[in-house]
């Protein structure tokens, strides 16, 4: 257990990531294949990727290369995580590049006093053989994630919503509790169910950045040197009234909706059980911002949704109505 302790100033700080951060999603996919937690709601996505990967030739590079520089429920190098990510893979990337050599090679070194590193990585201290790892991540991630990246925004979209609404209610203490068994907020702490022995980190008013991750699966992981700006990445939460998108049990909750509203509608009101901007409904339903609007007018003139606007965003969430058709049509299935 890791308890995050937090003084006033930092609960001022806390704040929620802007974007999904592409090297998160690739070090948490790369989790995805060393263990079979979770392992069904992920299938098809596992199927998909191993015969894309074998397709682009990277099998061996992921088994030799990344995989031994991600390992799982252990220590992985900070500087593979870099928070310019959320401006997106090629800031990312850069970071990646532009880390001095010596702190790379405290990092490497400390991985192998962990879990035992191959001698190559020791090279990765010299920005020039760095270069071979980055286009590396780059094929791993275009063959990969960037399929899935409406879905993997879909869902940090509606996280957000979320975490806004729970804000709203409960201020700070409502944003950082609820989020499950792993990642708990007693105060004046948050507490995180990690594999290494209890201890304590104290933010000293640094405040904290909350990172929701598609490919993060029930154990929210950090940056390991407590100097780095504190990052707490944790799994987006999947909609309680229906199965998870990858599930085998979704199509069989959705068909009766899609037979009652048409598949888009059918989408975009299952899309909007966490919350979701009309943006958000038209990334899930793969539709246009004009034709999610028009879709979002006909579920509210049904009753099943009511929408508000904050600034120029429009936020739509069920109405009792809309959740009770939920919940209904995942009884069924």
């Amino acid at each position: 257990m890791l308890r995050i302790h937090f003084g006033d100033a930092d609960l001022a700080a806390v704040r929620v990531a802007a974007a999904p951060n592409p090297l998160w999603e690739i070090a948490t996919s790369l989790h995805r294949f060393q263990t079979r937690d979770g392992r069904w709601a992920y299938a098809d996505w596992l199927r998909t990727v191993r015969l894309r990967l074998r397709e682009k030739g990277l099998e061996r590079a992921l088994r030799t290369v990344l995989l031994p520089l991600f390992p799982r429920a252990a220590y992985f190098p900070d500087f593979l995580t870099p928070g310019r990510g959320v401006d997106g893979l090629a800031e990312g990337l850069d970071a990646i590049l532009a880390t001095s050599p010596r702190r790379v090679t405290k990092e490497l070194a400390r991985l192998d006093r962990t879990v035992g590193a191959p001698p190559w990585v020791a090279r990765l201290a010299d920005p020039e053989d760095r270069k071979e790892l980055v286009r590396l991540l780059r094929a791993y991630h275009d063959a990969v994630i960037a399929p899935y990246e409406e879905t993997v925004r879909s869902h940090f979209d509606a996280e957000r919503a979320a975490l806004g609404r729970e804000f709203l209610d409960g201020g700070v203490h409502g944003l950082l509790g609820g989020k499950g068994p792993a990642l708990h907020w007693r105060p004046p702490s948050l507490h995180l169910v990690l594999p290494p022995a209890a201890r304590e980190i104290r933010l000293d008013g640094r405040g904290l950045t909350l990172l929701p991750t598609y490919f993060c699966w029930r154990t929210p992981t950090r940056l390991a040197d407590p100097a780095l700006p504190p990052v707490v990445c944790y799994p987006v939460r999947r909609d309680a009234t229906a199965p998870p998108p990858d599930h085998p049990l979704a199509d069989a909750a959705s068909a009766p909706l899609t037979a009652l509203l048409g598949r888009t509608r059918a989408v975009a009101l299952r899309a909007v059980a966490d919350g979701a901007t009309t943006g958000e409904i038209a990334r899930a339903a793969g539709v246009s911002a004009a034709s999610a609007s028009r879709h979002a007018t006909a579920l509210r003139d049904a009753g099943l949704i009511t929408s508000s606007r904050h600034a120029a965003t429009v936020l739509h969430t069920l109405t009792p109505t809309g959740a009770s058709l939920l919940r209904a049509a995942a009884h069924r299935a």
